[in-house]
């Protein structure tokens, strides 16, 4: 059964716990639209919250706040960094949350998020809408903030021997401030893995082109998994990212992306995900036994497996 009640959490008077099926989530009402809490019931939270930025509701510059929250690429300052203090509206019908965020004054953009619980499966749907009298191109962008201490697994493509396939793979997509010999990543045949470090006082970031389309968080012994869509044919924003991840000390996004559009006035883009997060998961670092304790995982959710 699928329960949403109102309730405090982390200094805001007004949030919405969403649950069912095991799973647990915090949404904001205060600010947002964001889910500030995601995992299992009475488990701990996989994502970040950024202590000195709980509960407020006001303020002169951007905040994250932590969670997960929807954003448009490309990333563009100010554009991108919108203030997000306003109060969201929600409403509760057939078991689906929506939250609808007022239209941002310095974009002219609204943003809405709808939420449901279904099959032991978080079902995201994120919504751009254009409010201005002109057409903007943009992407959504849906980003989890995940707590620290954690472990991102992203598959690579299927390995095939040269000469059996010529054409390459997919992009791999770096930024300037990218470091290929980072000791947080392991850039393996079968799987790149990245370790959020808060010893490591730097930023690290990679994107790229995701066919297998989904993305894993290992924190302790909980999983988190994200199905990312790719859109055949689709252009994607940042040289063809329909994800990417950043790491600095304390959290590390697992971000994913939709088809750079031509938004026509009062009209929307959606982007869907969806959730699943699996306890007493052990996972090893070397990457054979790895990927025969993650695949059934990833089977029982519907998603593509890993070829040994």
């Amino acid at each position: 059964m699928v329960r949403l009640e109102k309730i405090p959490y982390g200094g805001w008077k007004n949030c919405l716990k969403l649950s069912g099926d095991g799973i647990e989530l915090v949404i904001t009402l205060d600010v947002g639209p964001r889910v500030i809490r995601f995992g299992t019931s009475g488990g701990r939270n996989l994502f970040k919250e950024f202590d000195d930025q709980m509960g407020k509701t006001s303020g002169t510059e951007w905040m994250s706040f932590g969670g997960h929250r929807l954003w448009h690429a490309p990333e563009v300052f100010p554009r991108t960094y919108a203030l997000d203090f306003e109060p969201v509206e929600h409403t509760w019908k057939d078991n689906v949350l929506k939250l609808v965020q007022k239209t941002e004054p310095e974009t002219g953009i609204q943003k809405e998020i709808e939420i449901s619980i279904q099959n032991k499966t978080v079902h995201l749907t994120h919504r751009l809408i254009n409010r201005n009298p002109w057409a903007v191109e943009l992407a959504p962008w849906g980003l989890s903030v995940m707590a620290a201490g954690g472990r991102l697994l992203v598959p690579q493509e299927d390995y095939f021997p040269h000469p059996d396939v010529l054409t390459p793979a997919r992009p791999l997509v770096l930024w300037h401030f990218t470091r290929m010999n980072d000791p947080r990543c392991i850039w393996g045949d079968r799987l790149i893995q990245m370790r959020e470090d808060s010893q490591i006082n730097s930023k690290q970031k990679f994107g790229l082109c995701n066919a297998q389309g989904w993305a894993a968080y290992h924190l302790g012994n909980d999983l988190f998994l994200k199905a990312i869509p790719l859109i055949p044919g689709e252009t994607y924003p940042d040289m063809g990212c329909n994800c990417e991840f950043f790491t600095m000390p304390g959290f590390l996004e697992v971000e994913s992306l939709g088809p750079l559009v031509k938004l026509e006035p009062n009209t929307a883009t959606e982007h869907i995900e969806k959730w699943w997060v699996i306890p007493n998961v052990e996972l090893p670092m070397e990457e054979g036994p790895l990927i025969a304790a993650l695949n059934p995982h990833l089977k029982d959710a519907g998603l593509p497996t890993i070829k040994i």
